[in-house]
């Protein structure tokens, strides 16, 4: 049984659609996994978003652990960054009696200090592919515009101290040209991208095709990396991702386990079942 640890601020819609799917593939599949803990670095009160996310983690009966990084601040009296190894400490003794084999990263808000990310081997979902850009998924997509970019994604990594460049543990590719984007590239052509950006926004037609096809992948990727673990065909250790597929010698992986067939076969199967 591989013990899934759940780190979630829990801000809004998209924390619950992804706890919602991981839960509900769980299940479906009968993978022989579990989410064991959800973990939120705000308390009961603060947000109504959280207060959303935190009637849903008890509707699945999964242990909820909370630790207010908020009232830490108001503690402290000072700026958060400087204090954020003492604040982990905080946590990490607070989850010190939980079972975890593997931790998940689904819309944490906080950047986590070195000791968090040596006690926790920790998947981190990030939207875009290895070589891609960093940042937020918004800084993300106006990259690949500027970019004109013919391909993106998302990808798991290893949460280090080194923001979205751990080791890749998975990726799913998502071309970005054909007949849904060919039109909203030509449109764009010979005009300055920071205009486009500062006149249009997120508006853009483009930004929004670009980010729905992330979007929809990215529950699918988590689930899929999870199940990868869970049958051994990856192992995370030390720090490391390694290739443990059947038939293979233990090595380190470089660029990660692509998942594109898994994903397309598995949103094809959901399809045909929701149809």
């Amino acid at each position: 049984m591989l013990n899934i640890g759940w780190f979630s601020t829990g801000r809004g819609k998209g924390s619950q659609g992804l706890l919602n799917f991981v839960h509900r593939r769980l299940l479906e599949t009968e993978l022989d996994a579990r989410i064991n803990f959800v973990f939120s670095n705000r308390d009961q009160g603060e947000a109504r978003g959280s207060d959303e996310f935190f009637r849903l983690v008890d509707s699945y009966d999964i242990p909820l652990v909370t630790h207010s990084s908020a009232e830490f601040q108001r503690r402290i009296n000072g700026r958060f960054s400087a204090h954020r190894e003492e604040y982990d400490l905080e946590v990490m003794d607070k989850l010190s009696g939980m079972n975890t084999d593997i931790c998940v990263l689904a819309g944490y808000m906080l950047i986590l200090s070195g000791k968090m990310c040596r006690q926790y081997p920790l998947l981190n979902l990030h939207p875009a592919l290895p070589d891609g850009p960093i940042g937020t998924w918004q800084e993300v997509v106006w990259t690949l515009i500027s970019n004109k970019a013919k391909k993106t994604g998302a990808m798991v990594h290893l949460a280090t101290e080194e923001v979205d460049r751990g080791p890749v543990v998975s990726y799913v590719t998502v071309p970005i040209t054909g007949p849904l984007f060919d039109q909203h590239w030509e449109s764009l052509k010979g005009k300055d991208p920071e205009l486009t950006k500062q006149n249009e926004g997120e508006g853009l037609p483009l930004f929004q095709i670009i980010r729905s096809e992330q979007y929809k992948r990215e529950p699918y990727l988590l689930f899929e990396t999870l199940r990868a673990i869970t049958n051994g065909q990856i192992q995370i250790s030390g720090g490391q991702v390694l290739d443990e597929s059947e038939g293979r010698q233990s090595q380190i992986m470089e660029v990660g386990l692509c998942l594109d067939r898994q994903i397309s076969e598995a949103m094809a199967e959901i399809t045909s079942t929701n149809g």
